[in-house]
């Protein structure tokens, strides 16, 4: 009846998951209580559960994320105590299989459902207001897409109390991953979770591609665009060319585990080169899809706190062109260790190095934009200079590892786990903390206390050298990655620092968490100082966005904006703003709609049965999203015009604000 789970499947012998999970359950029932005593379970349903709206979609990216973040910091937390304390007969307090699938669902969380997930909270708010949409080209899908992600994070949790995750790491290689040598669930959870919201990724590179190319306002040429959204264009570009390949190599990788098949053991007749290839020829680009959107809001916010125009526009988007070309064809430098020949080599370290001049290009334009420019130096535009010299360094070791024979001497060592965070946490990470608060007083139409963000900040910039400078030196004496003890003397007192570095980082991310309770006490207190009148809160704002109220309308523009060529607001703010011409018209928007949670718990009953092997739940999942699909399909009644009424009464409370904040000048 229940396939592989039993009463044996629950870990309630190991105190730190037993723990964890007392924790996990009383938060949940404080906020389930919390919801039904103020009676909101009507009103989440209506707004936010069911919403096709592309920025409670955001928004709710974003607190998905958020939480998501602070699960997979836990596991870096745990990471870095162990092995500050197993050292020299001391085994630490970790177990070395939980240790394993600490590290796994560390990688794990960390790219598919935090940076991802902020990525996709990115677009969904910032893109369709960029090019002067009322919305995406398909708002369900939208909405199914988040529900993909959402059930493959609860799959990942559930994990934690329910069986284990995966112990062989965050790309899941075989052998190790195969039936014969990890018979249990882990793998499975890992499959699974990464399959569902990878489909949910798809969705959203076809959906915001779609947008880009079909909704622009009429008269916004491509290179009028601005610079965040062609970084989202490129980077679904890569979406749409390599998530297909992700897709395949899980359900080769089921295959194995399920119907006994040999696609990636050699002594089945199968090739772990073909997995090493599929999964690299997907996760280098990744990378790429990662980081290409942190150049946007880098390049958005270096404007906006200059008081200039981007220098060299045009050389920034050919720059990320090539960028997405260049980082699709190197995935090979991920294991030139694997005997795949000298010429083969070659090629692809050569290719690599190139990566670095397009790069550079953009880090020069960033640094003129700043040239002889007016820069404040506001929360988000802290995050864009510890980026310049954080990222640069990473990128210095990468264009480092990119050289074969040097590669061979730190493949598999923590230099290049210090590398891979330099990129990430030092680019992704702090493009897209940058971007949050850049456009959160856009969101919700308050701003945030600046100084908690300027001390997040800096915790994490120092944080991050004490946490990862110390594994660049013990990569070079030869510690390899995912150990979980050691006895080498000369590695001890580096990673007691790395140790000391975590905490460091934990204090920004606190400091990050009072930045956002304190945001919500002075909306709840509506407290005046911290509410944006004009929607142009940071005075400079150059794209159409900001020409919005904050927070934005449901449906966003009540007239379709004028295109006056690049940084169209800023050209209108150079008129005064001149007023609209054309007169307003009912529009046409989407209702909401509860196909996408529908769609959403039979993902995560399909992905859970799958797991555990419970066939007939696999059915009854199957059969009800069919069903949910036919039923959406044959609904005729799915949309609604918003009345001229309504939107005369929002553009007139938007006057009468922005002439509130003019007179109080």
């Amino acid at each position: 009846m229940l396939g592989k789970l039993t009463l044996s499947s629950i870990p309630y012998d190991v105190p730190i998951l037993v723990g964890t999970f007392i924790g996990v359950a009383v938060i949940g029932i404080a906020v389930l209580a919390a919801v039904t005593y103020f009676k909101k379970w009507g009103y989440l349903w209506r707004e936010w559960l069911t919403t096709v709206d592309h920025k409670k979609l955001a928004i709710m990216y974003v607190v998905l994320g958020l939480v998501m973040l602070v699960r997979g910091f836990a596991d870096a937390l745990m990471m870095r105590t162990q092995l500050a304390l197993a050292y020299a007969g001391n085994p630490g307090y970790l177990p070395p299989h939980h240790y394993d699938q600490v590290f796994s669902a560390h990688g794990t969380i960390m790219i598919f459902f935090m940076a991802m997930v902020m990525m996709q909270a990115l677009f969904n708010f910032v893109v369709p207001l960029q090019i002067g949409a009322r919305d995406v080209a398909f708002p369900l899908i939208n909405s199914i897409s988040f529900y993909m992600t959402l059930v493959s994070a609860i799959l990942i949790n559930i994990s934690l109390f329910i069986g284990e995750f995966s112990n062989v790491g965050w790309l899941g290689y075989p052998p190790i991953s195969e039936l014969q040598f990890n018979p249990g669930v882990g793998v499975d959870y890992y499959i699974w979770s990464v399959q569902i919201s990878g489909i949910g990724t798809l969705l959203t590179g076809m959906n915001f591609l779609t947008t880009i190319i079909k909704l622009r306002a009429p008269g916004m040429k491509w290179m009028h665009i601005p610079v965040f959204t062609w970084t989202a264009f490129f980077a679904c570009v890569m979406i749409l060319t390599t998530f297909p390949v992700l897709t395949v190599s899980m359900a080769l990788l089921a295959l194995d585990r399920y119907l006994g098949m040999h696609f990636f053991t050699n002594d089945g007749g199968g090739s772990v080169m073909l997995y090493l290839n599929l999964i690299w020829s997907w996760g280098h680009p990744e990378v790429y899809i990662l980081i290409l959107p942190a150049f946007g809001v880098f390049s958005e916010i270096a404007a906006t706190f200059s008081g200039k125009p981007l220098f060299g526009y045009a050389t920034m988007v050919i720059a990320t062109g090539i960028i997405t070309f260049l980082g699709s064809i190197v995935w090979v430098h991920h294991f030139f260790t694997m005997g795949a020949g000298a010429d083969v080599n070659t090629f692809f370290g050569i290719m690599t190095m190139f990566i670095a001049v397009p790069t550079g290009v953009k880090i020069f334009n960033w640094l003129f934009t700043m040239y002889k420019g007016r820069v404040r130096f506001e929360g988000p535009m802290h995050w864009i200079v510890g980026f310049m010299i954080t990222f640069s360094i990473g990128g210095m070791t990468g264009v480092m590892m990119a050289m074969p024979a040097a590669d061979w001497v730190v493949h598999n060592s923590l230099f290049l786990v210090a590398h891979f965070h330099n990129v990430i946490i030092g680019g992704v990470f702090f493009g897209y903390v940058a971007g949050l608060s850049y456009w959160f007083p856009k969101a919700f139409g308050y701003k945030m206390r600046d100084v908690w963000g300027k001390w997040a900040f800096r915790f994490w910039f120092v944080g991050f050298y004490l946490s990862f400078i110390p594994l660049y030196a013990v990569g070079l004496e030869g510690m390899t990655r995912r150990m979980n003890h050691y006895d080498n003397p000369n590695w001890h007192p580096w990673l007691l620092v790395a140790c000391v570095g975590v905490f460091v980082l934990a204090a920004g991310l606190a400091c990050q968490v009072i930045q956002f309770v304190l945001a919500a006490f002075d909306a709840v207190n509506k407290k005046p100082d911290a509410l944006d009148l004009t929607g142009d809160n940071w005075g400079s704002g150059r794209t159409l966005e900001w020409s919005l109220p904050s927070p934005v309308p449901h449906y966003n523009f009540a007239r379709l904006p004028v295109i006056r060529g690049l940084d169209t607001f800023h050209i209108e703010k150079e008129l005064g703003r001149p007023a609209p011409v054309s007169e307003l018209e009912p529009i046409h928007m989407p209702k909401y709609s509860a196909v996408g949670p529908m769609l959403g718990a039979c993902g995560l009953l399909i992905g859970f049965a799958l797991v555990w092997h419970i066939w007939w739940a696999v059915i009854v999942g199957l059969v009800v999203a069919f069903f949910t699909i036919v039923h959406r399909s044959a609904n005729l009644d799915v949309d609604f015009y918003v009345t001229v009424e309504e939107i005369r009464a929002d553009e007139e409370a938007f006057a009468r604000r922005l002439a509130a904040a003019k007179a109080a000048e």
